[in-house]
């Protein structure tokens, strides 16, 4: 299989749960149990780099209310952010760090069609130059704004926690660990995902993710 393959509809979703299950019995518990994951695809772009900076280090429903309350100050687009001081984005919501983030995406004038067709490690490289931006960030960007099948996002808590009551573990696994573990879900890691931010939902009764 094409590891670049684009995940576009449920059914692409549901495939990949399908190939999933039939190879580790846990994950086949959650398609029975939940059904496959939703797909998450969202535009890409500015703003949805905007909202995984956003996102960062706060719970779902905090990033939600942040982000509405900067799209009714009409600071989404990078010309609006760009005309504004850091001072005006911390007075609507963002922390200091936040506001110099989103300042400095703004100005930097990223060809987001280009990322679109570039190989993952160049989209990696590009994102993380950028202050604001490390890995986990420009993960969940390839996995939701571009859609690529075949990405994880291992410094995920959430993801960490539901492999962890998922698979019975002793602890949380962390980074370098649950890394090696998604090996095992290539071709499909973002549905593999997917599946795991599932379960975290209704094992947890709130979302993993924005």
């Amino acid at each position: 299989m094409d590891t670049t393959r684009i995940l576009r509809t449920d059914v692409c979703m549901a495939e990949g749960a399908a190939w999933l299950a039939a190879r580790e019995p846990r994950f086949a518990q959650v398609l029975e149990l939940y059904g496959p994951p939703p797909l998450r695809r969202r535009d890409d772009g500015f703003e949805a780099l905007v909202q995984a900076i956003v996102a960062q280090q706060v719970s779902v429903a905090s990033a939600r209310a942040l982000m509405g309350k900067l799209e009714a100050a009409q600071l989404i687009t990078a010309p609006q952010i760009a005309a504004v001081s850091e001072e005006y984005l911390r007075e609507n919501g963002l922390s200091r760090q936040k506001a110099r983030y989103v300042k400095a995406l703004a100005e930097a004038r990223i060809d987001y069609d280009a990322l679109r067709d570039a190989p993952e490690a160049e989209v990696m490289a590009v994102l993380t130059a950028l202050p604001g931006i490390g890995r986990w960030t420009a993960e969940v960007y390839v996995m939701f704004s571009l859609g690529r099948a075949d990405t994880f996002a291992p410094n995920d808590l959430a993801l960490q926690e539901a492999a962890r009551m998922l698979f019975d573990l002793p602890e949380r696994p962390k980074e370098k660990p649950m890394r090696a573990m998604a090996e095992a879900w290539t071709p499909w890691r973002t549905v593999a995902a997917g599946l795991l931010w599932h379960y975290y939902h209704y094992a947890k009764r709130r979302d993993g993710v924005v």
